[in-house]
């Protein structure tokens, strides 16, 4: 597969997406809309991390809180975000997972097959993922994840993976790739707050998963 890339350019104003809800009452000639998943990476994501915010504005969203957030262990991590995904009722989950936080999302994804009823992780956004190589994980990573969509955020100046490397992971993973210009690491640090930016790229992969279930659904038994 050729990864496909695509350049961010922000607008003046940003755009308001709703929010991601669970429905489980949803009727049946509608595809549950999916949850919100919230992937943390070293040190999780403090109150003022983008990803924080984003939690604080999705009703019915989960957050993978690892054991030891320090300590990137990312067999420990992966498992964690299983146990995470089992503890709640079955259904489509959309990952936002941010630095180590996607590798471990990645190794999660390479260990599940494809649900033939869309449950578990369907649609994954890894924003700035780490270095695999940098945290001697590479050779375990170098493979396509054919259990979820993809799609890789990066920034260009970024000190733990600029785009020109990422590329070659997004290319490993079988997922799309888009830069958003030189944004550091995409944290507190480089002004990552608040980030109205992010939700168009999640409502996207939300509106591919429900068309893809709509399309199995439609299939003849």
């Amino acid at each position: 597969m050729q990864t496909t890339v695509s350049t961010f350019l922000p607008t003046a104003a940003p755009v308001q997406v709703a929010p991601l809800r669970g429905d489980a009452t949803a009727p049946s000639c509608c595809p549950p809309r999916p949850r919100l998943l919230v992937v943390p990476g070293l040190h999780g994501s403090g109150p003022d991390h983008w990803q924080s915010w984003l939690q604080r504005r999705t009703p019915g969203s989960r957050r993978v809180e690892q054991q030891d957030g320090s300590q990137p262990d990312l067999d420990a991590w992966a498992a964690r975000i299983g146990a995470t995904l089992e503890a709640e009722p079955p259904g489509p989950w959309i990952a936002v997972a941010h630095s180590f936080g996607a590798l471990a999302l990645v190794q999660h994804l390479l260990g599940t097959a494809p649900a033939d009823d869309g449950a578990g992780v369907v649609s994954a956004l890894l924003v700035a993922p780490a270095s695999p190589v940098r945290f001697g994980v590479g050779p375990r990573l170098a493979r396509r994840v054919s259990s979820a969509e993809l799609l890789v955020l990066t920034s260009g100046n970024d000190p733990w993976l600029p785009t020109e490397l990422a590329l070659t992971w997004a290319h490993a993973w079988g997922a799309r790739l888009t830069d958003l210009g030189d944004l550091g690491h995409v944290n507190p640090a480089s002004g990552f707050g608040p980030w109205p930016q992010v939700l168009p790229f999640i409502e996207r992969l939300r509106q591919r998963q429900q068309a893809a279930q709509r399309a199995r659904a439609a299939r003849p038994d």
